[in-house]
């Protein structure tokens, strides 16, 4: 980074993104998904001035009819009923995947935007049918990938695009999550219904990576299964992806308590290493080599920073050497940014923000959104390719 960018750069705005920019006009939403998922969604949709929930529908009566009693929303007691109101702009589809495909696809050819849970759909060409569908009808499609709304996801990406660290090498993504409320009949374990763990939650991770490092390919992948009563049930997942600088591990497993569910993200560099913890990051942590004007950078993009290790003994323009070359550097640090709490908050914080920036393009399409439905696809092709990768072992 240069000096005569600095001042632009360091303006960035890291809060929600702004809603002034959506302005007063009216919103009207359709929910189709009753679920725990979508209540929490709701709640965060709502917070946007001119966002209106005005009907949902579920196949449970009697959960739907109490949600949208507690939004003073119609209830429709099938999908298609509520495609055919008129008062609603834009539907938001929280069911299980096998029928994001079919759903989505009704919602465009009656005329409403749509913005659906991951994954798209169970296949590459599914997406892409919609994809194509959404772009001749004028109308707004995407997938609610909404990690790359994270300021943290914005802080990792600059330091990336700045090389503030140097090159990237090699990364990984952990999740070691809870199978505590997945029922042994659950439709998670059911692929036929879930796409498996690549498509239906490893989606999330392909698109934060590809946002972070460019176009990946999945080099390797295997799928673990436990047997539970004569059945078997693929419960951990790993692939490893090729980027153009570099290879990251992917791994899920969904066989911890509730308790110890935890994730890790790690990208290392040529003179360091970030770390982000949790679903939704919150806390980020940077160890490495730094120079005085790169402090100082990152003073702006994660401000305050909390430097919790510093070797006092090193002086101005130390000299170390790796990669055949010397690396030249004034501090030997470790930094941390952001805490252990909010994290309900921060989740809320990026699905109002994912929103906002969708409704900003359905009233002028020419406003380029952090996330499209070229995300959409592209998470689902790597996503379906591992899968295969996988089958085949």
């Amino acid at each position: 980074m240069t000096k005569e960018n600095y001042k632009t750069y360091s303006s960035r705005s890291f809060s929600p993104y702004a809603l002034e920019r959506v302005g007063l006009r009216s919103l009207n939403v359709g929910i189709i998904g009753a679920g725990s998922f979508a209540t929490f969604a709701a709640a965060a949709f709502l917070k946007i001035e001119g966002v209106k929930i005005v009907a949902i529908t579920d196949l449970n009566e009697q959960t739907g009819k109490q949600f949208a009693a507690e939004l003073q929303a119609k209830f429709y007691t099938a999908y298609q009923e509520l495609l055919m109101d008129d008062k609603i702009a834009l539907v938001y589809i929280a069911t299980p995947p096998f029928l994001h495909y079919e759903i989505s696809k009704n919602a465009l050819l009656a005329g409403k935007h749509v913005i659906c849970e991951k994954p798209a759909a169970l296949k590459t060409s599914d997406a892409e049918e919609l994809k194509i569908l959404a772009g001749k009808l004028k109308l707004l499609y995407v997938v609610n990938l909404m990690q790359q709304y994270n300021p943290l996801y914005t802080a990792v990406k600059n330091i990336i695009a700045e090389k503030i660290l140097g090159n990237f090498l090699h990364g990984f993504f952990e999740n070691y999550a809870s199978d505590e409320n997945l029922s042994e009949g659950h439709w998670f374990w059911d692929e036929a219904k879930s796409g498996g763990i690549f498509i239906e939650h490893g989606v999330h991770f392909f698109d934060m990576f590809s946002g972070w490092l460019g176009k990946g390919e999945v080099i390797s992948a295997l799928q673990i299964c436990r047997e539970n009563s004569g059945t078997y049930i693929y419960d951990r997942a790993q692939a490893t992806v090729l980027y153009q600088e570099g290879i990251v591990n992917f791994y899920h497993g969904f066989d911890q308590p509730k308790i110890l569910d935890r994730q890790e993200i790690r990208l290392e560099f040529e003179r360091g290493d970030i770390s982000l913890y949790g679903w939704i990051p919150v806390k980020i942590r940077l160890h490495g080599l730094f120079k005085k004007w790169d402090l100082q950078v990152l003073d702006k993009i994660m401000q305050p920073l909390l430097i919790v290790e510093h070797n006092h003994a090193d002086q101005p323009n130390k000299k170390v050497r790796a990669r055949f070359r010397d690396i030249i550097f004034d501090s030997h640090a470790t930094i941390e940014y952001g805490s252990d709490t909010g994290k309900q908050d921060r989740y809320q914080q990026v699905l109002t923000a994912m929103l906002c920036d969708q409704w900003t393009w359905i009233r002028n399409n020419e406003h380029i959104r952090i996330i499209d439905d070229n995300n959409a696809v592209e998470s689902i092709r790597m996503a379906e390719h591992a899968r295969e990768i996988a089958q085949k072992l």
